[in-house]
C-alpha cells in the first residue's frame, strides 16, 4: 500500500512537470507581449494574436490540467489513512496530509509546516535524526518509534522513507509513509505477556499441527522433557512417546471429538521413562477445518510410583490375611496329628515304630514352624516386648555368623557408641537380622565383603517427604550391605511378597523376607532397599527408639548451619528429590539451581561457575553416572566443591571419588539435618 502511494506521487509529479516543460512562457508573459504589441502596431497585434490564439488556448488548457492534477494529489494524498510527510534537508516539515493532521493532533497543516518534526521524538529521536540524514543522501530507510502528539498522547508509528530529487537544486527532500501501529505493539505486548505465562506454568504445554509436528513448547516443556524448544519445533511429536498406538488412538478420538484426556507413556530427552496426565484440545480455523492441537501435559511419574507402592501394601495386607486363614486351618490339621503322634510313641515302643514316628513328628513340627512363619509375616507373632539393646543384639548376630559364613566372605562392624534402645522382640528381631545376613551370603557365592553398621538418626520432615514408610521421629538404622550379584529393579517390586525367590528349588521358601518385612512393621519400622545388578545390596532397617520424639528437630536447632545465599547445583535424576532438596536448602537460606544428569550439570556448571560454591552430585544417573561427571567439572575446575549422594555406594566408586578429591559422602535418602551439616563442612574448607 505505502509503495504504491509513493509510486502514484511520483508519476503525478512527472505529468506536471512535462506539462510545464511543453511551454516555456506563462500566460501572463503572453498578455504582456500583447501590451506592448499595441503600442507599436494594431495590425501586426492582430496578426500576432492570430498566430498565437492557439498556443494560447493551449497553454490554458496545460495550466488548467495541472491543476487538475495537483488537486487529484492532494485529494488522492489526504483520502489515505497513513501520515504522509515531505520534510526538508535541514528537517523541517514541508507538507503533510490530513491523516499526519490528526495523529499530530493539531488543526490544519499550516501549524505544523515549517517545523522540525523530530521534536515530538521524546525517546527515538537520534534514531529518526540518524534516518533522515541517510534518506538525503539517497538512501530508503525503515524505523519503528514513538511519538508524542501536540495534545500529549503517545503513538507507535513505522515509516517507510524514500528519497525525493528537488529539480531546482539537485538535492534529495525526504517523503516519508507512516502509519500507526500502536494497537499492533499493544497486541504484541499481550502475545510476549501470555507466552510469559505459559512460561511459568509447571505444566508441559506444546502446540502440534494435526500432522503431528510441533509448533510451540513452553518452558515447562522443555523442563519436563529435557529438550529445548528449538530442538524440538517442526519435529514429530512420535519421538516423545513410548508407544504408538496410544498417539494414534488419542489423535483419532481429539480429531473426531475435539477433545481427548488419559496417560501416555513418554521418554525424555535422557532415556527416562515417565508416565504424564495428557489433555488434547483440538483448535479449529475460521473455516471450522482442524488446524492444530493443543497439549497440556503433567509429570505424575512419582504419583503412578506412589499408587504402585501402595497397592503393593494392599496386596501384601490382602495376602497376609488370607495366609492367617490358611495358617490356622493348618494349625487345626496339625495340632491333633502332632498330639496323635506323641500317643503313638507312647504305645509303639519298637524301634522302627519309634523311627517312623519320630520321622512323622520332625515333619509335622516342620510344617508348624512354616506355619509360625506366616502367622508372623500376616498379623505378627504375639509376644511380649521388651528393651533390646540393637549392639547387643547384632554382636549375637556377628559372633555366629563369624563361625559359620565362609572365609572367603569378610565381616566387616560398625557399632558406635551410645546406639538407642528398641521395645520389641528380641527374637523376632534375631530372625531379621539373620535373614538379611543369610540373603548377603547366598548372593556372594564367589566370596566378598559383609558389612553390618547401626546409628542414631533423627528422621525429619525433609526424610518423610522422600518415603512414604518413614514418620519423624528418632530411629535406630541398621544397614547390611553385600558386594553381591545385586537386583534389577522388577525383582526388588517383589522380594516381599510371600513365596516369592529367586533361589533354586530347595534353597528357599520365599518367606524370609516377607515374614522379616512383618516384623519390622509390627515394630513401627520399615525398610529402604538399594540395589544394582553385579555391584550389591544394601538393606536399610529402621527402628523407632523406644523413647521416640514424634516432633521434627526444632528449626532453630538447624538456624547455625544456614547458607548465606551460597548457590548450590542438584544434580539427581529424580525430579521428587531435586524437588525436595532445592525446597529443604532454600528454606535454610541457600540458592539452588538443579540438574537432572550429567550432562546438564556440566553445562549448568559451565555458565554458572563463578556463582556456584558447591555441587550435590548422585553417583548412580543415566546417560553419565557422576564419577564421569566428576571428572569433566574437575577439568573445568580443579578446586570444585563435590559432595557425592547415592542410594548404593560401592568401594570401586568411593575410591575412585576420592581419588578426584571428593571428601564427603551422604548416602539417600538423607535428613535436612545430615545435608546442612555436610554442606556447612565442605564450604568451610579452604
Amino acid at each position: 500500500m505505502q509503495m504504491k502511494i509513493l509510486n502514484q506521487i511520483e508519476n503525478e509529479q512527472k505529468l506536471l512537470q512535462q506539462d510545464i516543460h511543453q511551454f516555456h512562457i506563462s500566460s501572463e508573459d503572453a498578455i504582456a507581449t500583447f501590451s506592448i504589441a499595441t503600442f507599436v502596431d494594431l495590425t501586426l497585434v492582430g496578426l500576432f494574436y492570430y498566430l498565437f490564439k492557439d498556443y494560447v488556448t493551449k497553454l490554458k488548457l496545460a495550466e488548467q490540467k495541472v491543476l487538475e492534477s495537483e488537486n487529484r494529489l492532494r485529494a488522492i494524498i489526504d483520502a489515505n489513512p497513513e501520515c504522509i510527510q515531505l520534510i526538508a534537508a535541514d528537517g523541517t516539515l514541508l507538507e503533510i496530509n490530513a491523516s499526519g493532521v490528526t495523529m499530530m493532533e493539531v488543526e490544519s497543516a499550516d501549524e505544523l509546516i515549517g517545523t522540525v518534526f523530530a521534536g515530538i521524538l521524546p525517546q527515538y529521536r537520534e534514531e529518526y535524526i540518524a534516518l533522515h540524514e541517510s534518506v538525503c543522501q539517497g538512501n530508503k530507510e525503515r524505523l519503528e518509534f514513538e511519538i508524542v502528539g501536540y495534545k500529549g498522547t503517545r503513538r507507535w508509528m513505522e515509516t517507510h522513507a524514500v528519497p525525493l530529487r528537488n529539480e531546482v537544486d539537485g538535492k534529495f527532500l525526504h517523503l516519508a509513509v507512516t502509519r500507526d501501529i500502536t494497537q499492533r505493539k499493544k497486541d504484541e505486548q499481550k502475545i510476549r505477556e501470555q507466552a510469559a505465562l505459559l512460561d511459568v506454568a509447571f505444566d508441559a504445554i506444546l502446540v502440534k499441527d494435526i500432522h503431528n509436528q510441533i509448533l510451540y513448547w513452553n518452558k515447562g516443556a522443555e523442563r519436563l522433557y529435557g529438550f529445548t524448544d528449538v530442538e524440538v519445533i517442526g519435529k514429530n511429536a512420535n519421538e516423545l512417546y513410548k508407544d504408538a498406538t496410544q498417539l494414534q488412538d488419542a489423535l483419532l478420538i481429539v480429531l473426531e471429538s475435539g477433545l481427548w484426556q488419559g496417560e501416555l507413556n513418554q521418554v525424555r530427552k535422557d532415556g527416562k521413562e515417565i508416565i504424564v496426565e495428557s489433555r488434547w484440545t483440538l483448535v479449529c480455523d475460521d473455516d471450522g477445518q482442524p488446524k492444530s492441537i493443543l497439549t497440556v501435559n503433567i509429570d505424575i511419574t512419582q504419583k503412578k510410583q506412589l499408587e504402585a507402592q501402595l497397592l503393593r501394601s494392599q496386596r501384601l495386607e490382602s495376602i497376609g490375611t488370607l495366609a492367617g486363614g490358611i495358617a490356622h486351618d493348618l494349625n487345626n490339621v496339625l495340632s491333633p496329628i502332632l498330639m496323635s503322634v506323641q500317643l503313638l510313641q507312647m504305645k509303639l515302643t519298637d524301634e522302627h515304630s519309634q523311627q517312623l514316628l519320630k520321622t512323622l513328628e520332625n515333619n509335622v513340627q516342620r510344617g508348624s514352624n512354616l506355619v509360625k512363619q506366616v502367622l508372623s509375616f500376616a498379623r505378627g507373632i504375639e509376644s511380649k516386648r521388651k528393651t533390646i539393646h540393637i549392639k547387643h543384639l547384632i554382636s549375637e548376630v556377628h559372633q555366629l555368623i563369624s563361625e559359620t559364613f565362609p572365609k572367603s566372605i569378610t565381616i566387616r562392624l560398625n557399632l558406635p557408641e551410645g546406639l538407642g534402645v528398641v521395645c520389641g522382640d528380641a527374637t523376632q528381631l534375631h530372625q531379621v537380622l539373620m535373614n538379611l545376613v543369610v540373603n548377603a551370603r547366598d548372593a556372594m557365592t564367589s566370596g566378598g565383603t559383609l558389612t553390618i553398621t547401626a546409628e542414631n538418626v533423627q528422621l525429619d520432615e525433609h526424610y518423610a517427604r522422600m518415603n512414604l514408610d518413614a514418620k519423624v521421629g528418632s530411629y535406630v538404622a541398621i544397614t547390611v550391605t553385600d558386594t553381591g550379584i545385586g537386583m534389577s529393579e522388577k525383582i526388588q517390586q517383589r522380594i516381599f511378597e510371600p513365596f516369592f525367590t529367586t533361589k533354586a528349588v530347595g534353597k528357599g521358601t520365599g518367606l524370609g523376607l516377607s515374614t522379616s518385612i512383618g516384623i519390622i512393621k509390627n515394630h513401627g519400622g520399615f525398610v529402604i532397599i538399594h540395589s544394582e545388578v553385579d555391584k550389591g545390596t544394601r538393606f536399610h532397617v529402621y527402628l523407632p527408639t523406644s523413647i521416640n520424639n514424634q516432633n521434627s528437630a526444632p528449626s532453630h536447632e538447624l538456624q547455625p548451619l544456614a547458607g548465606k545465599g551460597e548457590l548450590i547445583l542438584v544434580v539427581d535424576d529424580e525430579i521428587s528429590v531435586r524437588e525436595i532438596t532445592k525446597s529443604s536448602l532454600e528454606t535454610f537460606n541457600y540458592r539452588v539451581i538443579t540438574a537432572n544428569d550429567g550432562v546438564e550439570a556440566i553445562t549448568t556448571y559451565a555458565q554458572h561457575q563463578q556463582d556456584i560454591s558447591l555441587i550435590l552430585l548422585d553417583m548412580m544417573m543415566p546417560s553419565m553416572d557422576g564419577a564421569i561427571a566428576m571428572q569433566a567439572l574437575q577439568k573445568i575446575n580443579p578446586e570444585v566443591k563435590i559432595i557425592a549422594i547415592s542410594g548404593l555406594m560401592s568401594n570401586e566408586k568411593t575410591m575412585e571419588a576420592q581419588k578426584m578429591g571428593v571428601k564427603t559422602f551422604l548416602t539417600k535418602p538423607c535428613t535436612a539435618k545430615d545435608l546442612l551439616r555436610n554442606i556447612n563442612s565442605v564450604l568451610s574448607l579452604t
